[in-house]
């Protein structure tokens, strides 16, 4: 195999591990909240076992290793030896911790650390409390020249289950009819000591009736012997197949261990058509007569039981088979399930692959319009329908790619429930989670960027807003508070709420330290909007100690910049007494959207198509008003005071005539967040599908502007930033002379 090929079979084992321990973690949580649901304790187990499985395949001992003390303390746990309590939850949290810290050693090809390895050791103490083994001392770190190397420890505290028998044990009922029907039940011990050496051999007649009810033509003996032989069980089964009608037979093989099953289980990891009993079959764990005896018991059971049993439960109740074999074959069988069903829905592409797609879709979309434009100014009637039908299909194109990037937020979301878990312990304080909005999707870019401002945003309110228990039980309020992560799709952007129940935020005391902070003067009466904005100032806090949540006034500022760079807005509502709601909006991609052009001068500008409301002629719209809109900056549009904002004038548009007077301009009416304001152009030029370019270092701050874009002819339009221009629309004097 190639070093390429390798490369990319490890990569996908990260990736894949990596994914499996987040859901590990889901999982372990989800544990804690219902610590009795067998079902969610058996997915715990088996992403644990996958994780081990696939590192195995790599030879990743120090993986293989600690997760399989893990799984041991899982089966005890499923074997209801002990009971699961938050130290055990906070434990083996820590351990998936470790775990992946293994996977990401493993990823950059070096050795664990010596902070990890001893993080390690300090879990498998703790891990052997619970596997039922003595805690050994902490052995040197192997790699230091010292003897005892973690493989070693992990293999002491390695806990197995024996079929524990010297020789092949067999237990055999005959039926009632042997004699009748002329068969011998002595010819199979004969035949079994050409086999090997019967060791012992025990008769059974406890079915033996009264005297009275004897009838010698009937059979009631049963035997219960140990073999010693080479033999395999099916070999040893075929010896009653003569009389397999008449019998029931259960055939135990010496010193079986389950891993030994489980070893011969995992080999048929490829294949995932087999059910569970050819599987057990397959390993030698059941003969195919004790897998016909197993379905024609469920047969039987099926026609007075609804719904019947399952194949597991009958061969365990009729004892044809081994509990912890029967158990691991399940697992085995429903991790191929889920991992066939992944492969399924999934394909792993590399994100750069899709970043480097959507670049040559964005220059598609510029050479389609180049064409059309083309296509129009040569008259070719042809021609143009060409162009239309290659701008529709562009634009399906555009589409379907987009989609490609774009995720659903809820796997950022479903982080925080270990992050609020935490925090909240850490500062005494009971704390639930509520998640609305999971299946709201946006682009994969944007949420990479979103988890550390996120981060902020809960911890912020886990410190600042949801108060002490104490606290909330004197204000009325329940001693566990809820902090609630919300998203939703709004007027073509994402909406991101992180909201809280708790105190509220004092707009005295920010007010205070704002002025204290000259970030405002000690006469001026800000808005209770104006006056939220001020926690997002650089070294803004109003915490009276710095503790290790927070107080050093760094974070909330480093929050508007993470959604000012990603071309979003953020807010702040809050109730004193009542809660804290910060709302972050952004756009759904940093890619392509859809715009509207307009013209301004001798420039052109885009408006993002889901912003734009409608379109006015100013001369129709302003009715009997007359000159008086230029005076008042604003329009009643239908009984609605709208706001209005000159572009030419608040970018200075040059303009090609010099008579202003003679434009007929016209009014985009534009939405964003609740508010509207009526944008005044000179010219509407139609919908344009427009590939966003960054602005340079030079421009980033150039107030109104969020990017720029390439038209079909060449030229530079510049995009809008709606939610800036209606900001200044609706909070200045935006008044021009006539």
């Amino acid at each position: 195999m190639s070093n390429t090929i390798l490369d990319q079979a490890l990569q996908t084992f990260v990736g894949e591990s990596t994914e499996l321990l987040a859901q590990t973690e889901e999982i372990l949580l989800a544990l804690e909240a219902d610590p009795h649901n067998e079902e969610i304790l058996n997915a715990l187990f088996r992403t644990v076992h996958t994780v081990k499985g696939g590192a195995g395949m790599f030879g990743f001992d120090a993986v293989v290793d600690f997760a399989h003390i893990v799984e041991n303390v899982l089966d005890r746990l499923r074997n209801k030896q002990f009971a699961f309590d938050k130290k055990l939850a906070e434990l083996l949290l820590q351990c998936k911790d470790h775990l992946l810290a293994l996977v990401e050693t493993v990823a950059v090809g070096e050795e664990a650390t010596a902070a990890v390895y001893a993080q390690g050791q300090v879990l498998k103490t703790a891990l052997a409390v619970y596997t039922g083994q003595t805690a050994l001392s902490h052995p040197a770190d192997p790699r230091m020249g010292n003897s005892l190397p973690v493989e070693a420890v992990a293999s002491v505290q390695r806990e197995e289950v024996y079929v524990a028998n010297e020789a092949w044990h067999l237990s055999v009922r005959f039926g009632p009819d042997v004699l009748r029907n002329g068969l011998d039940p002595l010819s199979c011990l004969r035949y079994l000591n050409t086999l090997g050496e019967i060791v012992s051999a025990t008769a059974i007649w406890d079915s033996l009736p009264e005297p009275a009810e004897f009838n010698p033509e009937t059979c009631y003996l049963g035997l219960e012997a140990d073999l010693k032989t080479n033999a395999t069980k099916q070999a040893i089964a075929d010896a009653f197949q003569f009389i397999r009608e008449e019998i029931r037979i259960r055939i135990i093989p010496p010193q079986a261990t389950v891993t030994e099953y489980l070893a011969a289980l995992e080999e048929m990891a490829g294949d995932d058509t087999l059910r569970l009993g050819d599987m057990l079959v397959k390993t030698g764990a059941l003969t195919t007569y004790e897998l016909e005896e197993t379905l024609r018991l469920q047969a039987e059971r099926g026609r007075t039981e609804s719904p019947p049993p399952r194949v597991g439960e009958v061969m365990v109740e009729n004892s044809l088979a081994v509990p912890e074999i029967v158990e691991a074959a399940i697992n085995q069988q429903q991790q191929r399930r889920d991992q066939a069903a992944l492969v399924t829905r999934h394909v792993r592409v590399d994100a750069t692959k899709l970043d480097r797609l959507i670049d040559l879709v964005g220059e598609l979309v510029v050479v389609g319009a180049s064409q059309g434009l083309q296509a129009k100014r040569l008259g070719d009637t042809s021609l143009i329908e060409s162009a239309s039908i290659l701008s529709r299909l562009v634009e399906e194109i555009r589409e379907v790619a987009l989609r490609l990037r774009m995720v659903q937020i809820g796997e950022t979301f479903s982080r925080f429930q270990r992050v609020v878990r935490d925090v909240a312990r850490d500062l005494e304080k009971e704390v639930k989670l509520e998640v609305n909005g999971a299946e709201t999707e946006l682009d994969k870019a944007m949420v990479e960027r979103l988890t550390d401002p996120l981060t902020h945003l809960v911890r912020n309110s886990l410190d600042h807003g949801i108060e002490p228990p104490s606290e909330r039980i004197a204000a009325g309020k329940p001693a566990q508070g809820t902090l609630m992560l919300n998203a939703f799709h709004d007027s073509g952007s994402v909406v991101i709420e992180v909201a809280d129940d708790g105190r509220g935020i004092n707009t005295e005391r920010v007010l205070a330290k704002a002025v204290a902070a000259g970030l405002v003067g000690a006469d001026a009466k800000p808005s209770r909007t104006e006056i939220f904005q001020f926690i997002f100032e650089p070294g803004f806090t109003t915490a009276a100690e710095v503790t290790d949540i927070s107080g050093r006034g760094v974070g909330m500022d480093v929050v508007r910049r993470a959604v000012d760079g990603l071309r979003g807005t953020i807010e702040v509502d809050s109730q004193k007494g009542v809660g804290t709601v910060v709302r972050v909006r952004l756009p759904l991609t940093l890619a392509i959207i859809d715009g509207f052009l307009v013209g301004i001068g001798g420039s052109f500008y885009v408006a993002p198509l889901d912003m734009v409301v409608e379109c006015l002629d100013l001369l129709d719209a302003q009715g009997s008003q007359g000159q008086s809109l230029h005076t008042r900056g604003y329009l009643n549009l239908r009984g609605e005071v709208l706001p209005l904002l000159w572009l030419r004038r608040t970018f200075a548009a040059p303009d090609a005539r010099d008579d202003e007077a003679e434009i007929r301009h016209s009014v985009v009416v534009v939405h964003h967040a609740g508010r509207k304001a009526g944008l005044v152009v000179d010219q509407l030029l139609g919908e344009f599908q427009t590939v966003i370019k960054p602005l340079g270092e030079v421009f980033r701050r150039l107030a109104g502007i969020s990017g720029a874009t390439i038209l079909g002819s060449g030229e530079v339009a510049l995009i809008l930033d709606v939610p800036a221009l209606i900001h200044q629309a609706t909070t200045r004097n935006n008044t021009v002379s006539a």
